[in-house]
This record gives C-alpha cells, structure tokens and sequence, in this order.
C-alpha cells in the first residue's frame, strides 16, 4: 500500500510545482525591432508611402555628403518597376500555375462576375444617354476585375550623388545598425529620426527579402566601396555578404545606393513628383535628374531639375545647449561626457551664453554647498536638481542664430521663380528667434501667378530644408496663411489669384506634432508669430508692386482713351479754324487777331498746318502729360523710373578665388 501511493504523491508534487507564466518572462526589442513593428512612425505606413519615404529619405542623405563637402550637389534618382515574373527570378523562385483558385482572394464567382458585367453595362447606357443629350460624360475606368491582396508591386530604388563617400570600415554599421549616424548633436539636420537609408533595408527586409547594395568612395581615393548587407532586426546588427574594394579608374567620388522594395508608383506618383519640384525650389543649387523605368514606354517618365544657381547655404554648426532648453538627464550625461574637472569650467564651457562672471553668479546663486573649484564628480543628485532649477528661472540671453543655415532669400527667390516661373514673387527672411532655449529662422515667400499653380492659396512647408507634403491642415503655417493674413488689404484676391506661399523653418529642433512629423504645430507662439510677420513682409513688398501694376494699367487705359479721339478732336479744330480763317480773309481781307493767332488762322488758310499736323502734335501732347504723371507718381514712391529685371549670370568655366557678398536679391561676387 505504501509503496503504491508513493508514485502518486510524486506526481502530484510534481504537479504542484509553479510554472512561470509566459507573460512573466522580460522581454527586451532591438531599436530595428521596434521600428520594423512601428514603420509607420518613420513613414512606412503602406506600400505607397514606403516608396516615398525611401525616396526622401535616399535624396536627403546625398544632399547631406554633397553639402558637407561644399560640393554643388548632383543627384540622380531611379525607381524601376520589377514584374512579379522578373522578381520570382531574382529570389530564385519558379512561377507556378493555380491549382485550386477557389482558393485565392481575387477568385471571381460566376454570379458576382454577372453581377459586375451588368453593373458596368448599366454604367455605360446611363452614360451614352447623357451623350445623347449633350450632358457631359465622365469617362469611366477600365475595368480591372479583382485586385487581390497577394499582388504586390515591387521596385528598385537607385539613389547616386557626387558627395563626400563613406569611409569603407564604416558601411555596414552606417546601414545596418539603427540609431548609429555621423548627424546626431545639437544642430540643424534634415533628418527626423536618424535612421535614413536604414529604414529603407528594413522594410526591404520585410516586403522582398533582399539585401542592400551600396558603391561609395571618398575624394582622392584610388578605390571604390561595394557592399551587399541585410540587417539582423533582433539583434540589430548588419549581415554583411560582400564587402570588396573595387578600382575606382574614374576618381568618381560620392555613393550609389540600390534597395528593392514593395511599393505603389501609381497612387504615390504625383506625391513623389511633387516632392522632386518643391526640392528643386528650396535647393536651386542642385541638380536633380528624376527617372521612372518600366517595360512599359508609356509609363516612363524623365524630369531633369536644372540647377539655377552656384551659391550654397552654409554647413550648419553643431553648437552647445542653451541652459534654459536642459533637463535633469542631459545635464548628467554633459557632466559624464564633459573633460572639466570643476564646476566653473563646466558651466562655462558646455552651455551657450554663460561667461565666467555668469557662471561665478550661478554658482553664488546655488548656495553655500557649491564653489567654483568644487569637482563634478563630488555633485550629489541633490546638487544636480538644484542646478537644473536654476537654470529653469534664471534669465539667460537667448542664442544667436550663426548656427543655422537657412537657405537665404536669394536662393528662396530663384528656386521659386525657376519653378513656377509667377508674374511677381516676394520674399522675406527673419532675424533669429528663439523658442525653449532653440534658435530658429523663419524665411518666407508669396508668389503670385505662375504654370501649374491652381488659383487660390498654394501651400509649400519646408522645415530644415525639406519639403513637408503631408497633414498639412493642422501646420502652423496653412492656419496662418487661411485665417491670421487679411489678403485684401494688400491688392490680393484670395479665392481668384494664383497664390503660391512660401515657409521655411530651420531650427536645431523643429517642434513637429504627431508621430510622422510631418507638420509643426499652431500652439508655438514664436514660431506662430514668426511665420505671420514673414508672411506680412512679403505681401507688403507685393502689394507696392501690384499698386504699380494698377498704376500702368490706368496709365494705358488713359493713354487708349485719349488717344481713341484724337481723330474727332483734330477733325473738330482743324475745322472751325479753317472756317474762321476763311470768313476773316473774305470779310476784310486780313487778320484781325494777334499776330500769333493770326499766323496760325494764315497757315492754316494757305494748308501749312493740316489735319494731319494737328493729329500729330495732338498725340506728341497726350504722351508728354501721361510720361509726366507716371513721372510725379513714381518720384512721390520713391519708385526708380526704369524697371527691373531678373537676370542670371553663369558661373565662369575657369577656377577662380572668389568671395561671395550676399544680399537678399543678389549675391556680389569678387574673383581674385
């Protein structure tokens, strides 16, 4: 009995014994984990906006090698449309044909495919009546049957420029490792995320399966960079499988990057386009060369964006913090990273606008616990809490903006006016400002008339340099631009003209709102204020040159109506002064006028003064007293009597020294 029970009262034990629930276990992502899991944060929501994202994404970074080079950019764009047939050869899969088809998700019944044929024969006999009775016809889309869910469109994106390269160790932690990058500190960069290409070979990863390919080589280096790398997304480490040095015969230097993706070309077609062209307006710089391949001719598409000018931004400068804009945690990670050895020394040097006697202040103002040489590493989190108060309520003097590298007025102007070619453009670009301790500079401009630009106000957002396409209801400057500017008040129809707005941003952070950032919120009131300002000053140069505009009008419109009865006034005159020189010499046979009068009343009876002279000498008048009044008006508006216009100047094909004076219209350039 004993002996039998005790394999029972084992099991049981056994099963008493507490198990560890899943839900329990701690579990930890990689950085490429968690953004393959949130693509959406970095703008890869779907397909369609993946080959858009990947596409900025891809432009930006080779914006970012030319210019940091000072090198005029060169960037040329590829994205080829693969078939599924062309990319089953490429992953080395053979094409099968279906077998059971009531099985996939585009299978049709025959009563729905009934059902469809007559809903479009019903389509096309309401259409034909309305033809028959001269009412316009919508032309109705091919149909296309049933798109399934399996059919997926792919891509390869190739991206190459003339930039700085990447050094050959570097590449496959710069592509394979997420939140790794040469652009993070305290300074204006186009990125939002610092993830870049990255980003790009994770969805790659995803959708297709297939690796990235970069060439890279830097100036003067007698051989080029291949590549060919996937990423690891749970440990988040780059998978390397070839990474060779090539000859480089051609000295070419900058990178070449091919990624192959899912993608939609057709809804995201005009959304990529556009963001080639606003890229074009805020870099006039550059040269852009856009290329669409597919098998089929009809789809192909070539756009080249001339580059307008040689004048380029400057870099931007990484600069310090400003005491107002740190928290606890930064202030402890400065004292970590920091080489001062005491206090004074810290505060001095690793904050913006603290002196040595600001900073003796602060320390006095900290209380009887600190001192000048007291050590950083003696500071207790106490201390640090009391510092990070302080530098909350004192008074600091905000940062300059030399940080920051705005595109310019200049460049604003000829990237507008070499796009949008409008009738009249003006712009305007701010001092820096600062909002929770961060410079920014707000450069706007208002064009008016233009090609494919549709009447009412045409919205273009810029920040850091790159155009914003999406949320743009929300953004500070669409509500500025619909509700905080009177249009009227300066000459301008708001639903009538065509009106192209202008606003760009750049900051060492751009406060953007939702979790694409892809609009900058109204609830900044510096930055509010800023973009109502620039805005103002542009409409307030336009309406001057409008004014004008309406003055010449007015000036012909009196000119033509003067000039319409010169011929009735001359023939009217020339009359009664013949009939009176003609009863004068018959009454009396001379003159009784003066002897002016009577001279003129002579020539006219011997047929020396004419109708045609009177006409002559009418309209010799009419032009004299309207050159005088468009005269007075322009002295009284200090308005220069000849007209202005935009004129470009090519660069010299020979090397030269130069120094560059710039001014908001023109840039004065002294070669050596």
């Amino acid at each position: 009995m004993d002996s039998s029970e005790s394999p029972t009262e084992t099991k049981k034990t056994k099963s008493k014994t507490p198990r560890k629930n899943k839900e329990t276990v701690l579990k930890q992502k990689s950085p490429a984990e968690f953004f393959a899991e949130n693509k959406n944060i970095a703008g890869f929501d779907n397909p369609g906006k993946s080959l858009y994202t990947t596409v900025r994404e891809l432009v930006e970074n080779s914006l970012d090698s030319a210019e940091s080079i000072s090198e005029l950019p060169v960037v040329e764009i590829t994205i080829e449309e693969i078939k599924k047939s062309k990319f089953n050869s490429m992953i080395g899969l053979i094409d099968c044909e279906r077998v059971d088809a009531e099985l996939y998700d585009d299978y049709e019944t025959e009563k729905a495919r009934e059902k469809r044929l007559a809903k479009e024969a019903r389509a096309q006999e309401i259409q034909a009546k309305n033809a028959a009775l001269g009412k316009k016809v919508k032309e109705t889309p091919a149909s296309k049957g049933i798109r399934g869910r399996g059919e997926a469109s792919f891509y390869r994106v190739i991206c190459k420029d003339n930039g700085k390269g990447m050094p050959h160790d570097d590449i496959p932690n710069m592509f394979g490792r997420v939140l790794s990058g040469t652009k993070y500190g305290l300074k204006q960069t186009r990125g939002k995320f610092g993830l870049g290409a990255k980003m790009a070979l994770i969805w790659s990863k995803m959708s297709t399966g297939l690796p990235i390919e970069i060439s890279s080589s830097m100036r003067n280096q007698s051989y080029m960079s291949f590549c060919r790398l996937d990423i690891d997304i749970h440990k988040n480490i780059p998978h390397v499988h070839v990474n060779e040095k090539r000859e480089n015969k051609e000295r070419w230097h900058g990178a070449e990057i091919q990624v192959v993706i899912e993608g939609n070309w057709t809804t995201y077609r005009s959304k990529i386009l556009h963001y080639m062209r606003q890229m074009a307006v805020i870099t006039p710089y550059a040269q852009f060369l856009f290329k669409f391949v597919s098998d089929a001719p009809e789809k192909n598409v070539t756009i080249r964006f001339s580059r307008r000018t040689d004048v380029m931004p400057p870099v931007p400068l990484e600069t310090k913090h400003h005491p107002s804009s740190v928290d606890l945690l930064l202030i402890k990670r400065l004292i970590a990273e920091t080489s001062k050895q005491n206090l004074l020394q810290f505060l001095q040097h690793e904050f913006v606008n603290i002196s040595k006697s600001h900073a003796e202040r602060l320390i006095g103002e900290m209380g009887p616990d600190f001192s000048p040489k007291m050590a950083l590493k003696s500071l207790t989190p106490q201390q640090l809490v009391r510092i990070h108060q302080l530098f909350r309520q004192a008074k600091f003097d905000d940062p300059n903006g030399h940080c920051l590298s705005p595109a310019g007025e200049y460049n604003l102007r000829l990237g507008i006016i070499k796009e949008l070619h409008p009738d009249m453009v003006a712009t305007y670009s701010g001092s820096a400002q600062v909002f929770e301790g961060h410079p920014f500079i707000v450069e706007a401009g208002v064009s008016i008339g233009g090609k494919n630009v549709k009447q009412g106000l045409n919205i273009f957002r810029f920040a850091n340099r790159i155009p914003l396409l999406f949320e743009q209801g929300a953004d500070v400057v669409t509500r500025t631009a619909l509700k905080r500017i009177n249009w009227s008040s300066y000459k301008i129809n708001q639903l009538q003209d065509k009106i192209g707005i202008f606003v760009s941003i750049v900051s060492t952070k751009i406060p953007f709102k939702g979790t694409g950032k892809e609009y900058i919120g109204d609830d900044i009131t510096e930055i509010a204020s800023a973009v109502k300002y620039s805005i103002q000053q542009c409409c307030v140069q336009l309406k001057s040159k409008i004014v004008k505009k309406m003055q010449a009008r007015e000036q012909q419109e009196r000119k033509r109506n003067l000039s319409k009865y010169i011929p009735d006034a001359t023939g009217a005159v020339y009359n009664v002064l013949k009939d009176m020189a003609e009863t004068q010499l018959h009454a009396s046979k001379k003159f009784r006028y003066g002897d002016d009068d009577g001279e003129l009343l002579r020539k006219v009876y011997e047929n020396l003064i004419t109708k045609e002279t009177l006409s002559e000498k009418l309209a010799k008048h009419v032009e004299q007293v309207d050159y005088e009044m468009a005269l007075e008006y322009a002295t009284q508006s200090g308005v220069s009597e000849e007209p202005r216009e935009t004129i470009y100047i090519k660069p010299l094909e020979t090397e030269n020294k130069i120094i560059d004076l710039h001014s908001p219209f023109f840039v004065f350039r002294m070669f050596h």
